[in-house]
């Protein structure tokens, strides 16, 4: 009988609404299990990480997590992973695990949309399709993967696009459509992103590039710039752009657009052409969250601007 080990993180999935309403995570990795019944032919080990709401995770945290991931797939008795987790940032972490995965065997994140204590409660039918998943051969050597709301999707370019909806996430690949085909494993083995500082500063009309500024003042390696449409900004934000650029930060072109490639297509002077031919990048496919994570692991790994550009640039 194959053995799913279940990583708990905390989230919606684990939250019940306290005295004054407001939903805290609070039940266990056990009391997951237990809630999701059992799941015909898998046997189920449950390991507590991190009890916390997704939005508060720090770098350190992530690091636990992905830890975590490596340290459950060392048995050779374990057909798959699962780790429930808030969908605020689970786009963010499922990455940071999947950049660094090279093993076949299936990592699948899922969490809930309402709490535990909801009479809408998501939880315990998505966890029991999680943990069918990881246990699922046919899930071999696609990399990390989210399972919610029925569908078992790819984490690379996934967004949290809802907050409402039962499926809240866009921009992965259906793993049917994937035809047996592994993404691309990024890196060779995990380094901790803990001791890497990387900002996301936002455009907007009047954007005048004092928090891009500030970002470079207070430390930042590398910075991801929402840009509006497929990647564009204000003169001022461009300019701030070029300082930071000088300085030796490496600045990543994003969009606040959930969907569609961003593209060196306007100039002007402060278009996504303007701020290539400075020296930024594009992150084509990947939104701001992700872009970020991706620039945190090649930032701590030691990897230069041309590997970056290259692997965001797809």
């Amino acid at each position: 009988m194959p053995e799913v080990i279940v990583l708990a993180t905390g989230g919606t999935i684990a939250s019940r609404h306290d005295e004054s309403g407001a939903a805290v995570a609070s039940d266990t990795g056990s009391e997951l299990v237990e809630s999701a019944g059992s799941v015909a032919g898998v046997t189920v080990t449950v390991q507590d990480v991190v009890s916390a709401d997704s939005s508060a995770l720090t770098l350190e945290q992530l690091d636990a997590i992905r830890d975590a991931v490596g340290c459950a797939l060392r048995s050779p008795d374990v057909a798959g992973v699962v780790v429930t987790h808030g969908t605020d940032t689970m786009e963010e972490t499922s990455l940071l695990v999947d950049l660094s995965h090279a093993d076949p065997r299936p990592v699948v994140f899922t969490g809930a949309q309402h709490p535990a204590d909801s009479p809408d409660a998501d939880g315990p039918v998505n966890l029991a399709a999680a943990i069918a998943a990881a246990a699922d051969p046919v899930h071999r050597g696609l990399g990390v993967l989210v399972s919610f709301a029925g569908t078992v999707q790819t984490v690379r370019g996934l967004t949290k696009v809802s907050t409402s909806a039962q499926q809240p996430f866009s921009g992965g690949l259906p793993v049917n459509e994937l035809g047996g085909t592994a993404p691309h494993r990024l890196m060779g083995k995990p380094v901790p992103v803990s001791g890497v500082r990387v900002d996301i500063v936002a455009s907007y009309p009047g954007a005048d590039g004092a928090l891009l500024d500030a970002a470079v003042a207070a430390g930042a390696r590398g910075i991801v710039l929402m840009g509006t449409g497929s990647g564009n900004t204000t003169a001022a934000m461009a300019d701030a752009v070029r300082r930071a650029l000088t300085a030796g930060v490496i600045v990543v072109i994003s969009s606040r657009i959930p969907a569609g490639p961003v593209d060196a297509a306007y100039g002007g002077g402060s278009g996504a052409a303007d701020l290539v031919a400075a020296g930024a990048v594009l992150s084509r496919r990947l939104r701001p969250g992700q872009a970020r994570i991706v620039l945190l692991a090649l930032l701590a790994a030691g990897v230069d601007r041309r590997w970056i550009a290259a692997y965001l640039g797809r």
